[in-house]
């Protein structure tokens, strides 16, 4: 199974090929979009792997955008002691969920791919099962 290092958003992902991410969030970026990481620290799989210098100039991995949205509230409170002072503040970090499609290596080959995402019609498939049965 090919992996490959990837930075973004300041920060470093161990990626594979279908895997799901939440990353910092992307600017300028529209659900169900394509995305290049063209920042890649190092490729390989089980048996080889190939480290850049500080990144693998030619490969890139393409990703899929799922959905841009907000983590939880986390809640600041500060208080101080026999002051009657506190202060409470609240902050919802935002971050993109993509999917990994491909990983191409330095000379443009594809390296690993995710299989096609097939949307299940649980709804239709039911109805014609029970059709079928009467």
């Amino acid at each position: 199974m090919s992996y490959a290092i990837i930075q973004t958003g300041g920060k470093q992902y161990k990626v594979k090929a279908g895997e799901i991410l939440k990353i910092e969030k992307l600017e300028e970026s529209k659900p169900d979009s394509k995305i290049e990481f063209k920042e890649i620290l190092a490729y390989g799989d089980d048996k080889t792997i190939e480290v850049g210098s500080p990144v693998v100039e030619g490969a890139k991995v393409e990703a899929d955008l799922v959905e841009n949205g907000k983590n939880r509230t986390i809640l600041i409170f500060k208080k101080r002691r026999r002051q009657n002072s506190r202060r409470k503040n609240g902050h919802r970090q935002q971050y993109s969920l993509i999917r990994i499609s491909k990983i191409f290596s330095k000379n443009g080959k594809i390296l690993s791919e995710a299989e096609k995402m097939i949307k299940p019609l649980k709804k239709i498939e039911k109805k014609q099962e029970k059709q079928v049965s009467k």
